[in-house]
């Protein structure tokens, strides 16, 4: 069975990271992608399971030389997914997950215009401004902002032509099993 690279995408809050987790779970031979990044190692961080660790000199030339699918600045280090490592991983037969924003999945499919684009979407604005007050993590001005920021980032998704499934969290089970049954179907459907 070939390979297929299934991105996920969705604003804060609205369980893009446990749908993508379960999927993982449930789809056989399924792996989230292993990124590269500029940042230091960490104590328990391993080497190519976690992320590929590089230097800022390395990242540039794989970033310069096309061999990463999308980058992206976070603070002072940059992250990027390598492209033949992905290839590799879909050669082998494995469904390899992407959980990027927006502007990455629009690079992604770009270069590789077969990746499977889901996007998760809140039941309603006001759902996922009470969930992301639910979680208790920010005060009100940071929620604000990520709501703000959710808002545009679900209108760029929708214009974007980057995600062929949007997916409404609003029964996190039922959100589960569509993203599971979309994906083993692409599978089955790109053999």
């Amino acid at each position: 069975m070939s390979g297929v690279l299934v991105i996920f995408s969705g604003p804060s809050g609205v369980g893009k990271t446990t749908i993508t987790r379960a999927v993982i779970d449930r789809v056989a031979d399924t792996q989230l992608s292993v990124s590269a990044t500029t940042r230091p190692q960490r104590a328990k961080e391993v080497e190519g399971v976690d992320y590929f660790f590089v230097s800022r000199e390395r990242f540039a030339e794989m970033e310069a030389s096309g061999e990463m699918l999308e980058t992206a600045r976070v603070f002072d280090n940059f992250y990027g997914t390598p492209a033949e490592w992905v290839r590799e991983q879909m050669d082998a037969g494995k469904v390899v997950v992407l959980e990027i924003d927006v502007q990455g999945a629009i690079l992604v499919k770009q270069r590789m215009p077969d990746a499977f684009g889901i996007f998760i979407l809140p039941p309603s604005e006001e759902a996922l401004l009470q969930r992301l007050r639910d979680r208790k993590r920010e005060p009100e001005d940071v929620i604000q902002r990520r709501f703000a920021e959710a808002k545009t980032e679900i209108a760029a998704a929708r214009a974007s032509g980057a995600y062929d499934l949007f997916i409404t969290n609003d029964d996190l089970d039922r959100a589960i099993a569509e993203a599971v049954d979309a994906v083993e179907t692409r599978r089955v459907g790109s053999a």
